[in-house]
């Protein structure tokens, strides 16, 4: 490629824009014609820019006028929506009310686990026993406690932090998505994060907690911070990803009964 001032010499040939896309009905800008010139010269076809008052031209040897057409016309046809536009704003569906509902269902249902006697003449059930997320159990086949596990907490002090600090996090992938894809997307990511947990672990561990799910909402909301600025420059599009991670590192990992694995697992399945 080379750009010369000037007349330009006869033996080359004016590539013509509006041969190229209609579209052109005016000159095209100069930031174009030169990435024209950079296609034909990526395409091993001789090409020159001539410098015309304030604009350029682009030429070519006759003998590839056709062929320099051609292949502009299919970078054009190919790159018609490009660049991509902008994501639109999220849609607003909060829904506080079902959000709250669900939180407060499982402060309800703690509540009927912790009973100590029995309850309208009703045996007391092991609710812990029965749906915690065992690794061994869950790997001979007892899938459901993945799921079963979110619902159940150790005590008090462990709901109340999953929903307060958990709730938050719940709130804003529902503001993303709506309600019922965000809650079908978290418990999907709770889900597949026990399993992970029981996979890499040996048949006696045990764990409970909604927190797997919570940490996947905040991996779901780093998805949607990553694919938000897919068209910045790669630090910008780390920046959530590393805004998540420092969170899980704050949250996740205190205290002496803390499960980091679920913890993460839960947010790496969010991620994903």
């Amino acid at each position: 490629m080379e750009e010369i001032e000037g007349k330009y010499p006869e033996e080359w040939a004016v590539i013509n824009a509006c041969s190229i896309n209609g579209a052109f009905a005016d000159k095209p800008s100069n930031d174009r014609i030169t990435l024209w010139a950079l296609v034909l010269h990526a395409r091993a076809i001789p090409c020159k820019i001539v410098q015309e008052g304030n604009g350029f031209m682009l030429l070519t040897q006759p003998e590839f006028l056709e062929t320099a057409i051609k292949e502009l016309r299919l970078f054009e046809e190919e790159n018609c929506n490009w660049p991509l536009p902008s994501p639109s704003d999220p849609p607003q569906f909060v829904n506080l009310i079902s959000t709250l509902s669900i939180l407060l269902l499982l402060a309800t249902f703690h509540n009927i686990v912790q009973l100590e006697s029995n309850f309208l003449n009703f045996n007391r059930i092991e609710w812990i026993s029965l749906g915690s997320a065992n690794a061994g159990k869950i790997m001979n086949g007892e899938w459901w406690r993945t799921v079963t596990a979110l619902t159940l907490h150790a005590d008090s002090l462990h709901l109340v932090s999953n929903l307060l600090i958990g709730g938050l996090f719940v709130m804003l992938v529902c503001a993303e998505l709506g309600s019922g894809p965000a809650w079908l997307l978290l418990l999907a990511s709770g889900a597949l994060g026990n399993f992970l947990n029981a996979v890499i672990h040996p048949p006696a561990h045990t764990s409970l907690g909604a927190s797997t799910a919570l940490f996947g909402a905040v991996g779901i909301l780093a998805a949607f911070g990553i694919t938000r600025y897919r068209r910045h420059l790669l630090r910008q599009r780390i920046l959530p990803l590393a805004a998540a991670l420092a969170l899980l590192a704050i949250l996740g990992t205190e205290g002496e009964k803390t499960d980091l694995g679920a913890h993460l697992l839960g947010f790496v399945s969010g991620l994903g």
